[in-house]
């Protein structure tokens, strides 16, 4: 027999350590080469730990809620050919806590943690993590309840995002037995910074429901505060006119579908024509960094997309300057099938130096997009309508059906004035409407 050291794995340059979420594996238990281990957490991303080896998980060597370095061991993997499994360790209470995400964290009781574990296991043959018994009793979750949720895990687990899509789903009542079982009796939470109103102070009336936010949720709503906080926003709006490129795409998308085995979207289209407005305006790819400016040499392009869960994600086409049409259509439709299934890599989420979001995808015209620090600006893409519009010829006027967008520029005014600001978001609209429909992809 021999060890394995289950090493937390290297997420990015600048990630440096990572929380662990939940164990997905308990000491004494089998495990597979590639079978994943644990779930752990940085500021940008969840993601799973598989093992490189076959063998016997022998110890963690740290618990649920604890942040470790990279490079640092967190498991102890005993592998030997033919190996069988060692008994059961006694498991030691689980910490059960939200991951560190700098807000409110619940502390448990070595009693109540027990009271956990017998609950888990129960009458019942299935085991639930702490992190998914900490949902549960949260969302006054009953055990009969959870047994009902479908596990999308290995051997039919209940991972944590098999009970927030149950919960987001309506799954969720109140329980009065878990409500009032010792599990549900946590000690008061010690804000570390100014919190908002308890609910109770907020005036709850009949049927209202109480949503607590999810660890994403939490730093998303971190992040949009501190921006607005750090940014004087300031947006500039231009409706184009972008029916040689509507008619355009119509035309190529399908053989662009058989020969790519891929769909086509507005949104590389979209990326393109910010790449060429920034080589324009190169003031518009900078950072601010106290009284000084920092100038971009890349151009990297972030893309708000919208997860299952509800949640934001930006994930960044680096270098984007240098890919043609084909590449960013490859590059957005990969990424954005990623971030649906939680796959994304730490370092496909940081770097970016300007962001586009398409809020059209969702049937909105414009918004006033939130600028995504330390980046200085982020344009929104409406919904492409049909609009009778006049249309000037050598002729005269004409009134024709035209296809128009409205393109919403924010950006930071302590660097960007309404002169540079109004131009880019002009210049965008100008490579847009001035679409060669002889183009090839």
């Amino acid at each position: 027999m021999s060890e394995y050291k289950l090493i937390m794995p290297k997420m990015g340059e600048s990630i440096a350590e990572a929380t662990i979420i939940t164990w997905l594996k308990n000491e004494g238990e089998a495990i597979e080469i590639d079978e994943a281990v644990l779930e752990i957490a940085t500021d940008k991303v969840d993601s799973e730990v598989p093992s490189m080896e076959a063998g016997v998980l022998t110890t963690k060597l740290f618990n649920e809620g604890d942040v470790v370095k990279v490079g640092e061991p967190i498991a102890i993997i005993t592998t030997a050919t033919g190996a069988t499994a060692a008994p059961a360790i006694e498991e030691k209470p689980a910490e059960i806590a939200e991951p560190a995400v700098q807000a409110i964290e619940n502390t448990v009781t070595a009693a109540q943690e027990a009271t956990v574990a017998a609950i888990s296991q129960g009458d019942t043959n299935k085991f639930y993590s702490p992190l998914v018994m900490n949902i549960a009793r949260t969302e006054g979750i009953s055990m009969q309840q959870l047994e009902t949720v479908p596990g999308t895990g290995k051997d039919g687990r209940v991972t944590k995002k098999d009970i927030l899509n149950f919960v987001n789903n309506g799954g969720a009542s109140s329980s009065p037995a878990l409500e009032n079982s010792p599990t549900a009796q946590v000690t008061s939470p010690t804000p570390s910074k100014p919190a908002a109103k308890p609910a109770s102070a907020i005036g709850l009336n009949p049927g209202d429901e109480i949503i607590e936010m999810d660890r994403m949720r939490k730093l998303i709503a971190d992040h949009m505060v501190m921006s607005k906080h750090t940014s004087p926003h300031v947006t500039s709006f231009v409706e184009a006119d972008v029916t040689n490129l509507v008619n355009w795409r119509n035309k190529i998308k399908g053989e662009f579908k058989a020969r790519e085995g891929e769909n086509f979207t507005f949104t590389p289209i979209f990326i393109e024509a910010i790449t060429k407005a920034i080589k324009d305006f190169p003031l518009i790819n900078i950072s601010v960094s106290g009284d000084t400016i920092i100038k971009h040499k890349n151009i990297n392009i972030g893309m708000a997309a919208a997860l299952p869960s509800g949640n934001l994600i930006v994930p960044v086409i680096k270098n984007a300057d240098f890919m043609n049409l084909t590449g960013l259509a490859k590059t957005v439709n990969d990424l954005a099938n990623r971030a649906r299934n939680n796959k994304l890599k730490p370092d496909e989420i940081q770097g970016g130096t300007y962001t586009v979001t398409n809020v059209g995808t969702f049937g909105n015209v414009l918004g006033t997009p939130i600028i995504n620090q330390p980046q200085v600006a982020i344009m929104a893409m409406g919904a492409i309508v049909k609009k009778p519009a006049v249309i000037e010829t050598e002729h005269g006027d004409l009134i024709g059906i035209r296809h128009k967008m409205f393109l919403s520029h924010s950006y930071d005014h302590r660097v960007v004035d309404g002169a540079l600001g109004g131009m880019f978001v002009r210049r965008v609209a100008d490579y847009l409407e001035q679409w060669d429909e002889d183009r090839e992809v």
